[in-house]
Protein backbone atom coordinates (compact mmCIF):
# COMPACT_ATOMS: atom_id res chain seq x y z
CA UNK A 1 0.00 0.00 0.00
CA UNK A 2 1.35 3.38 -0.99
CA UNK A 3 -0.73 5.34 1.49
CA UNK A 4 -3.37 5.17 4.20
CA UNK A 5 -6.16 5.99 1.76
CA UNK A 6 -7.26 2.37 1.55
CA UNK A 7 -7.28 1.92 5.34
CA UNK A 8 -9.10 5.22 5.86
CA UNK A 9 -11.73 4.41 3.23
CA UNK A 10 -12.22 0.93 4.70
CA UNK A 11 -12.65 2.21 8.28
CA UNK A 12 -15.17 4.89 7.27
CA UNK A 13 -17.12 2.44 5.12
CA UNK A 14 -17.13 -0.12 7.92
CA UNK A 15 -18.41 2.46 10.42
CA UNK A 16 -21.17 3.73 8.13
CA UNK A 17 -21.83 0.38 6.35
CA UNK A 18 -22.11 2.49 3.23
CA UNK A 19 -19.71 3.66 0.54
CA UNK A 20 -21.87 6.72 -0.08
CA UNK A 21 -21.85 7.81 3.58
CA UNK A 22 -18.10 7.15 3.83
CA UNK A 23 -17.56 9.25 0.70
CA UNK A 24 -19.43 12.20 2.24
CA UNK A 25 -17.27 11.98 5.38
CA UNK A 26 -14.03 11.81 3.39
CA UNK A 27 -15.02 14.37 0.75
CA UNK A 28 -14.45 12.00 -2.20
CA UNK A 29 -16.73 10.04 -4.49
CA UNK A 30 -18.36 6.74 -3.56
CA UNK A 31 -16.59 5.05 -6.47
CA UNK A 32 -13.25 6.29 -5.12
CA UNK A 33 -14.04 4.76 -1.75
CA UNK A 34 -14.92 1.48 -3.44
CA UNK A 35 -11.71 1.46 -5.47
CA UNK A 36 -9.59 2.23 -2.38
CA UNK A 37 -11.16 -0.63 -0.47
CA UNK A 38 -10.79 -2.99 -3.43
CA UNK A 39 -7.06 -2.16 -3.73
CA UNK A 40 -6.65 -2.78 0.01
CA UNK A 41 -8.38 -6.16 -0.25
CA UNK A 42 -6.21 -7.09 -3.24
CA UNK A 43 -3.05 -6.16 -1.36
CA UNK A 44 -4.14 -8.23 1.66
CA UNK A 45 -5.62 -11.02 -0.47
CA UNK A 46 -8.73 -11.15 1.72
CA UNK A 47 -12.34 -9.94 1.45
CA UNK A 48 -13.02 -7.27 4.11
CA UNK A 49 -16.50 -6.07 3.09
CA UNK A 50 -19.49 -7.85 1.60
CA UNK A 51 -21.24 -5.68 -0.98
CA UNK A 52 -24.82 -5.82 -2.18
CA UNK A 53 -27.01 -3.37 -4.06
CA UNK A 54 -28.48 -2.07 -0.80
CA UNK A 55 -25.90 -2.46 1.93
CA UNK A 56 -22.30 -3.14 2.97
CA UNK A 57 -21.34 -5.50 5.80
CA UNK A 58 -18.13 -6.66 7.43
CA UNK A 59 -16.76 -10.12 6.91
CA UNK A 60 -15.28 -11.95 9.89
CA UNK A 61 -11.80 -11.01 8.69
CA UNK A 62 -12.96 -7.45 8.09
CA UNK A 63 -14.28 -7.13 11.64
CA UNK A 64 -10.90 -8.16 13.07
CA UNK A 65 -9.00 -5.89 10.71
CA UNK A 66 -11.32 -2.96 11.49
CA UNK A 67 -10.46 -3.00 15.21
CA UNK A 68 -6.73 -2.75 14.49
CA UNK A 69 -7.13 -0.14 11.77
CA UNK A 70 -9.39 1.99 13.94
CA UNK A 71 -6.73 2.09 16.67
CA UNK A 72 -4.03 2.98 14.12
CA UNK A 73 -6.08 5.91 12.79
CA UNK A 74 -6.89 7.08 16.32
CA UNK A 75 -3.19 7.01 17.22
CA UNK A 76 -2.38 8.94 14.04
CA UNK A 77 -5.01 11.53 14.94
CA UNK A 78 -3.54 11.83 18.45
CA UNK A 79 -0.05 12.33 17.01
CA UNK A 80 -1.29 15.05 14.67
CA UNK A 81 -3.14 16.79 17.51
CA UNK A 82 -0.05 16.58 19.71
CA UNK A 83 2.08 18.25 17.05
CA UNK A 84 -0.55 20.93 16.48
CA UNK A 85 -0.75 21.68 20.20
CA UNK A 86 3.03 21.71 20.55
CA UNK A 87 3.18 24.60 18.11
CA UNK A 88 0.71 26.65 20.19
CA UNK A 89 1.79 28.87 23.07
CA UNK A 90 0.26 27.51 26.32
CA UNK A 91 -2.41 29.89 27.55
CA UNK A 92 -5.63 30.18 29.52
CA UNK A 93 -6.79 29.53 33.07
CA UNK A 94 -5.17 26.61 34.89
CA UNK A 95 -6.97 25.38 38.02
CA UNK A 96 -4.65 23.62 40.47
CA UNK A 97 -5.64 21.88 43.72
CA UNK A 98 -2.98 21.65 46.45
CA UNK A 99 -2.82 20.84 50.17
CA UNK A 100 -2.89 23.86 52.48
CA UNK A 101 0.85 23.68 53.06
CA UNK A 102 1.52 23.36 49.33
CA UNK A 103 2.40 27.02 49.05
CA UNK A 104 5.64 26.31 50.92
CA UNK A 105 7.05 24.14 48.13
CA UNK A 106 5.26 25.67 45.13
CA UNK A 107 5.32 29.45 45.59
CA UNK A 108 9.14 29.86 45.46
CA UNK A 109 9.09 28.56 41.85
CA UNK A 110 6.06 30.36 40.43
CA UNK A 111 7.88 33.52 39.41
CA UNK A 112 10.05 31.47 37.05
CA UNK A 113 7.01 29.62 35.70
CA UNK A 114 5.18 32.89 35.00
CA UNK A 115 8.22 34.24 33.16
CA UNK A 116 8.28 31.15 30.97
CA UNK A 117 4.51 31.06 30.38
CA UNK A 118 3.03 34.54 30.85
CA UNK A 119 -0.24 33.65 29.07
CA UNK A 120 -1.21 31.02 31.65
CA UNK A 121 -3.49 32.29 34.46
CA UNK A 122 -2.94 30.22 37.59
CA UNK A 123 -5.97 29.58 39.80
CA UNK A 124 -4.59 27.89 42.94
CA UNK A 125 -6.88 26.22 45.50
CA UNK A 126 -5.10 25.43 48.79
CA UNK A 127 -7.30 22.98 50.66
CA UNK A 128 -6.73 19.80 52.69
CA UNK A 129 -10.06 18.43 51.45
CA UNK A 130 -9.71 15.57 48.95
CA UNK A 131 -11.24 17.20 45.88
CA UNK A 132 -12.83 15.36 42.95
CA UNK A 133 -10.51 16.57 40.20
CA UNK A 134 -12.85 15.85 37.28
CA UNK A 135 -16.24 16.73 38.80
CA UNK A 136 -14.94 19.97 40.33
CA UNK A 137 -13.21 21.10 37.17
CA UNK A 138 -9.56 21.06 38.24
CA UNK A 139 -6.89 20.76 35.57
CA UNK A 140 -4.18 19.52 37.94
CA UNK A 141 -3.96 18.31 41.54
CA UNK A 142 -0.91 17.85 43.77
CA UNK A 143 -1.36 15.15 46.41
CA UNK A 144 0.66 13.01 48.76
CA UNK A 145 0.21 9.44 49.88
CA UNK A 146 -1.70 6.58 48.28
CA UNK A 147 -3.29 7.09 44.86
CA UNK A 148 -6.70 5.49 44.49
CA UNK A 149 -8.36 7.32 41.56
CA UNK A 150 -7.68 5.25 38.42
CA UNK A 151 -9.39 7.85 36.18
CA UNK A 152 -6.43 10.20 36.68
CA UNK A 153 -2.98 10.22 35.16
CA UNK A 154 -0.14 10.53 37.69
CA UNK A 155 3.51 11.56 37.76
CA UNK A 156 5.79 11.35 40.77
CA UNK A 157 7.15 14.68 41.97
CA UNK A 158 9.49 13.52 44.69
CA UNK A 159 9.87 12.42 48.30
CA UNK A 160 9.81 14.23 51.61
CA UNK A 161 10.56 13.09 55.16
CA UNK A 162 8.42 13.31 58.30
CA UNK A 163 10.19 14.67 61.37
CA UNK A 164 9.32 14.73 65.07
CA UNK A 165 9.96 18.30 66.21
CA UNK A 166 9.66 20.36 69.37
CA UNK A 167 10.79 23.77 70.56
CA UNK A 168 14.07 24.17 72.50
CA UNK A 169 12.04 25.50 75.46
CA UNK A 170 9.81 22.39 75.53
CA UNK A 171 12.79 20.05 75.34
CA UNK A 172 14.54 21.90 78.15
CA UNK A 173 11.48 21.46 80.34
CA UNK A 174 10.54 17.88 79.42
CA UNK A 175 13.72 16.31 78.06
CA UNK A 176 14.55 15.03 74.62
CA UNK A 177 13.18 11.63 73.54
CA UNK A 178 15.81 9.31 72.09
CA UNK A 179 13.56 6.45 71.02
CA UNK A 180 9.96 5.78 70.08
CA UNK A 181 8.96 4.41 73.52
CA UNK A 182 9.88 7.67 75.23
CA UNK A 183 7.11 9.48 73.31
CA UNK A 184 4.70 8.07 75.93
CA UNK A 185 6.17 10.54 78.42
CA UNK A 186 5.64 13.60 76.22
CA UNK A 187 2.83 15.91 75.16
CA UNK A 188 1.91 14.98 71.58
CA UNK A 189 0.43 17.29 68.96
CA UNK A 190 -1.70 15.16 66.63
CA UNK A 191 -3.00 15.94 63.13
CA UNK A 192 -6.58 15.11 62.11
CA UNK A 193 -7.28 14.61 58.38
CA UNK A 194 -9.93 17.08 57.26
CA UNK A 195 -11.45 14.72 54.67
CA UNK A 196 -11.77 11.60 56.89
CA UNK A 197 -11.60 12.87 60.47
CA UNK A 198 -8.95 10.25 61.28
CA UNK A 199 -5.86 10.97 63.35
CA UNK A 200 -2.60 10.61 61.43
CA UNK A 201 -0.48 7.65 62.50
CA UNK A 202 2.99 8.41 63.81
CA UNK A 203 5.65 6.26 62.18
CA UNK A 204 9.38 6.00 62.58
CA UNK A 205 11.87 4.84 59.98
CA UNK A 206 12.08 1.02 59.93
CA UNK A 207 9.40 0.70 62.62
CA UNK A 208 5.72 0.01 62.89
CA UNK A 209 3.11 2.68 63.46
CA UNK A 210 3.07 4.20 66.92
CA UNK A 211 -0.59 3.29 67.41
CA UNK A 212 0.42 0.58 69.92
CA UNK A 213 1.82 3.24 72.25
CA UNK A 214 -0.32 5.29 74.59
CA UNK A 215 0.50 8.74 73.34
CA UNK A 216 -0.56 11.58 75.67
CA UNK A 217 -2.40 13.90 73.29
CA UNK A 218 -1.97 17.52 74.26
CA UNK A 219 -3.72 18.93 71.20
CA UNK A 220 -5.45 17.78 67.99
CA UNK A 221 -5.31 20.05 64.95
CA UNK A 222 -6.59 19.71 61.36
CA UNK A 223 -4.23 22.31 59.91
CA UNK A 224 -0.48 21.75 59.51
CA UNK A 225 0.35 25.44 59.78
CA UNK A 226 -1.39 25.51 63.17
CA UNK A 227 0.57 22.36 64.09
CA UNK A 228 3.81 24.15 63.24
CA UNK A 229 2.90 27.14 65.38
CA UNK A 230 1.82 24.96 68.30
CA UNK A 231 5.18 23.18 68.23
CA UNK A 232 7.10 26.47 68.04
CA UNK A 233 5.11 27.81 71.00
CA UNK A 234 6.21 24.83 73.11
CA UNK A 235 2.93 22.89 73.36
CA UNK A 236 4.53 19.54 72.64
CA UNK A 237 6.12 17.28 70.04
CA UNK A 238 4.72 17.44 66.50
CA UNK A 239 4.98 15.03 63.57
CA UNK A 240 5.32 17.07 60.36
CA UNK A 241 6.90 17.08 56.89
CA UNK A 242 10.46 18.36 56.63
CA UNK A 243 9.63 21.15 54.16
CA UNK A 244 7.12 22.58 56.65
CA UNK A 245 9.62 22.56 59.53
CA UNK A 246 12.70 23.59 57.55
CA UNK A 247 12.67 27.36 58.19
CA UNK A 248 11.95 26.95 61.92
CA UNK A 249 14.73 24.35 62.18
CA UNK A 250 17.21 26.63 60.41
CA UNK A 251 16.26 29.51 62.72
CA UNK A 252 16.55 27.38 65.87
CA UNK A 253 12.89 27.72 66.79
CA UNK A 254 12.41 23.96 66.42
CA UNK A 255 14.63 20.92 66.99
CA UNK A 256 14.18 17.59 65.17
CA UNK A 257 14.31 14.85 67.81
CA UNK A 258 13.40 11.76 65.76
CA UNK A 259 13.15 10.95 62.04
CA UNK A 260 9.92 9.56 60.65
CA UNK A 261 8.97 7.73 57.47
CA UNK A 262 9.25 9.04 53.94
CA UNK A 263 6.26 10.52 52.13
CA UNK A 264 5.65 11.01 48.42
CA UNK A 265 4.03 13.79 46.39
CA UNK A 266 2.33 13.25 43.03
CA UNK A 267 0.87 15.48 40.36
CA UNK A 268 -2.43 14.24 38.92
CA UNK A 269 -4.54 15.30 35.95
CA UNK A 270 -7.63 13.94 34.16
CA UNK A 271 -6.92 11.18 31.68
CA UNK A 272 -7.62 12.22 28.09
CA UNK A 273 -6.30 11.50 24.65
CA UNK A 274 -5.23 15.10 24.13
CA UNK A 275 -3.17 16.70 26.91
CA UNK A 276 -3.59 20.47 26.71
CA UNK A 277 -0.40 22.56 26.36
CA UNK A 278 -1.02 24.45 29.61
CA UNK A 279 -1.29 21.21 31.62
CA UNK A 280 1.70 19.67 29.88
CA UNK A 281 4.07 22.60 30.57
CA UNK A 282 2.91 22.92 34.20
CA UNK A 283 3.39 19.21 34.91
CA UNK A 284 6.82 19.21 33.26
CA UNK A 285 7.87 22.33 35.18
CA UNK A 286 6.92 21.20 38.68
CA UNK A 287 8.31 17.70 38.07
CA UNK A 288 11.64 19.35 37.28
CA UNK A 289 11.75 21.93 40.09
CA UNK A 290 9.82 20.57 43.09
CA UNK A 291 11.39 18.19 45.60
CA UNK A 292 14.79 18.01 43.94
Amino acid sequence: MDSLSGVTSFVKAAEALSFVAAAKTLGISASAVGKNVAKLEAALNVRLLQRSTRRVSLTAEGALFYERCKKILDDLQDAQAMLAQASQAPSGRLRVSLPTIGYRFLMPHLQQFKQLHPSIELDLDFNDRLVNVIDEGFDVAIRSGHLADSSLMARRLGPFRFLFCASPDYLQRRGRPTCIAELERHDCLRYRFANTGKIMDWTLTASAAVTALRLPTAMVLNNMEAMLMAAIEGHGIAHMPDFLARAALDEGRLVAVLTGDEGQFWVLWPSSRHLSPKVRVFVDFIALHLFK
